[in-house]
């Protein structure tokens, strides 16, 4: 039929969870957006001119489904070195972050709102120290895991982007999502590792506390690339 399309659209890794702000709140985060935030398409990018301002030559992490952004913040505080790229689609969790950096006066922190498997073709390849997916969403039926971020396909491409020796390090509170993740990073030949202890310095993030309170145990599970 003429103007319908027969495509289907990409898959998404997420659920849609785009929120109304209020209208003091919506005009800082439309103006923050312009300073801080990164369009999820374009051209490839070059972390030495985007964070050239943070005055050191930093360790770039890509922070996946940072949430209400607590997290983010809490790590972009204590780790100046380390810069973020943070991607969510969570509305009051990018505008959280916009505004924690425009606050700190943060130059080491950009967020992307947005897909993130439409951000990956902005990614050097072999770029990045670490790459960061806690607690994804699980989708939890049968028909609905061709969604997750843990499958061979994506696996592989952020690999690509890690350089030797950078990390995958994916915590989850979902023992088959753990499972997954266990059989998807262990067929990748360019890693090595598997479920570690709970890091210190991982935060504890509003999500992970109601799962705990819910009676579920996270996992973490961190891999190098190594070739």
């Amino acid at each position: 039929m003429r103007g319908v399309s027969t495509s289907h659209p990409p898959t998404r890794s997420f659920q849609p969870r785009r929120r109304a702000l209020p209208p003091a709140r919506a005009e800082r985060y439309q103006r923050l957006l312009t300073q801080w935030a990164l369009p999820v398409t374009g051209e490839m990018l070059c972390f030495e001119d985007l964070f050239a301002a943070a005055g050191c030559n930093p360790e770039v992490v890509l922070d996946i489904g940072f949430g209400g952004g607590e997290g983010l913040i809490e790590l972009a505080a204590i780790r100046p070195a380390e810069a973020l790229i943070g991607v969510d689609v969570h509305t009051p969790g990018v505008a959280t972050v916009l505004e924690a950096i425009d606050t700190e006066g943060w130059q080491h922190v950009r967020v992307v709102e947005g897909d993130v498997l439409e951000l990956l073709p902005r990614i050097p390849v072999s770029s990045l120290a670490g790459v960061r997916l806690f607690f994804p969403d699980p989708w939890p039926k049968n028909k609905q895991r061709h969604r997750r971020l843990a499958r061979p396909d994506v696996v592989t491409r952020l690999v690509d982007r890690l350089r030797i020796g950078g990390t995958l390090h994916v915590a989850t509170d979902i023992a088959d999502y753990a499972t997954q993740t266990l059989a998807v990073c262990g067929a990748e030949p360019r890693l090595s590792g598997g479920i570690v202890p709970r890091p210190s310095w991982r935060p504890l993030t509003r999500f992970e506390r109601r799962g705990l309170d819910e009676g579920r145990t996270p996992t973490d599970l961190i891999y190098e690339r190594t070739s």
